[in-house]
């Protein structure tokens, strides 16, 4: 079937969708995670075969966010379910306004229609974006990368078959089955047929859909995310938090790129970054980061001296950018000069500080204290999400499931005319 004929047949399935009521997505989802729990060991081994198709020709921590094994399908599994018990975000009133004329006209939160995803390689997208459209009523076309597309294709099956013993159509979740670049410029052409594409992946791609797609388009940004250490910064949480964000699982949109540092401290302070990230991970067995200083931050540390362009990367792996800036001021000149808009945090004590950075650095999350890690949908109480879109029209941060409802206005009269 070609990507068109997929689309058509998507849209064919919106209408059942329209009319499922709350209880009957709830149990179409609640069958779609069964039916993921009961192939898990088909999906495993399909997963195995895709991860060393693409090992040598991705990097590892790539080959990471590739890889399945049980406990990500668990969450996978975990995470429809979630989606499941959250409240429906279709048919709530939005507003009502009683105008003098006797009409009442009441704002309804409605669904998109259909919700083309363009992915890479990470498989529980699948059943992130498969479930947060299905409960917002939208139907969901999936297009991932070419290294994960046969695992994409087994989550799908599992799926679409919660769908059918569901009754539901099972064309509400598909994946397009070309992965060449003409199955992206055909949805991102899709004028009538796609109501909505988002883009998941590197900046390339998210570029070349915001750039060309004729469809509305929501920009999900690429993270250059920022910690800064302030003056105040209590030194034992900033080394906890750094190591958080920049180690937890690097190859991650909302994982820290780059370390500011205060100046009053840095003396002290970015020593004590060198042993936690690199000489406690190695003693630990771990992969130890590798720090590119700026001219102040080398002056501590030595080199290796950071690039032109690394403060502008988002390396997705263990290096990390580290710079020495004045004042809290300097530091949002600096994210404002270099951030994606994506999350940036601060580390302190000083709450004015802290009331300066959230009030100033204009990003999708802003945090005091904690990791940017968390700019996730599942962190945040949304189930899972579809995306973190870094525009600020529509969508901002993680993309739940209100993120993927428009609204319309239903008008009700007695025969008012004007």
């Amino acid at each position: 079937m070609t990507t068109m004929e997929q689309l058509r047949t998507a849209k064919a399935a919106c209408p059942a969708l329209l009319r499922a009521t709350t209880e009957e997505k709830n149990r179409a989802l609640l069958a779609m995670a069964d039916a993921l729990a009961a192939h898990a060991a088909e999906i495993l081994d399909v997963n195995r075969r895709d991860v060393e198709a693409a090992r040598g020709t991705i990097s590892e921590v790539m080959l990471d966010r590739l890889a399945l094994n049980p406990a990500r399908i668990a969450g996978m599994v975990d995470g429809v379910r979630q989606v499941a018990a959250l409240p429906d975000p279709v048919g709530r009133v939005l507003e009502t306004v009683e105008r003098p004329n006797g009409l009442r006209i009441e704002k309804v939160s409605v669904p998109m229609g259909v919700v083309a995803i363009v992915y890479e390689s990470r498989p529980n997208v699948t059943s992130d974006a498969a479930a947060l459209a299905l409960k917002s009523g939208n139907v969901c076309v999936l297009r991932g990368g070419k290294e994960a597309y046969a695992t994409a294709n087994a989550i799908t099956a599992a799926l679409r078959e919660g769908l059918r013993k569901a009754g539901l159509p099972e064309d509400c979740v598909s994946t397009i089955q070309d992965t060449g670049h003409e199955s992206v410029h055909t949805l991102m052409e899709a004028v009538g047929l796609v109501d909505l594409l988002i883009p998941r992946g590197g900046p390339g791609l998210i570029e070349a859909c915001v750039r060309g797609a004729l469809v509305p388009c929501i920009q999900t940004g690429t993270g250059i995310c920022h910690v800064y250490v302030d003056a105040a910064a209590d030194q034992e949480m900033a080394l906890n938090i750094i190591e958080n964000a920049k180690t937890s699982r690097p190859s991650v949109c909302n994982a820290e790129e780059v370390l500011l540092v205060h100046r009053q401290i840095a003396a002290e302070f970015l020593p004590k970054v060198r042993v936690r990230l690199e000489r406690d991970r190695l003693q630990a067995g771990k992969q130890p980061v590798e720090l590119r200083c700026d001219r102040r931050a080398a002056a501590v540390l030595g080199g290796p001296v950071a690039g032109e362009k690394d403060f502008d990367t988002e390396f997705l792996d263990y290096i990390l950018a580290v710079a020495v800036v004045d004042s809290v001021e300097a530091a949002i000149a600096h994210i404002a000069a270099h951030s994606t808009g994506h999350s940036d945090a601060i580390v302190t004590e000083d709450p004015a500080a802290a009331e300066l950075f959230t009030t100033l650095v204009d990003s999708a999350a802003v945090y005091v204290n904690a990791s940017t890690r968390f700019t996730d949908g599942g962190e945040f109480g949304l189930g899972c999400e579809m995306g973190i879109s870094t525009q600020k029209l529509h969508a901002r941060g993680p993309m739940g499931l209100r993120e993927l409802t428009s609204y319309k206005y239903v008008v009700r009269g007695s025969g008012q005319i004007r």
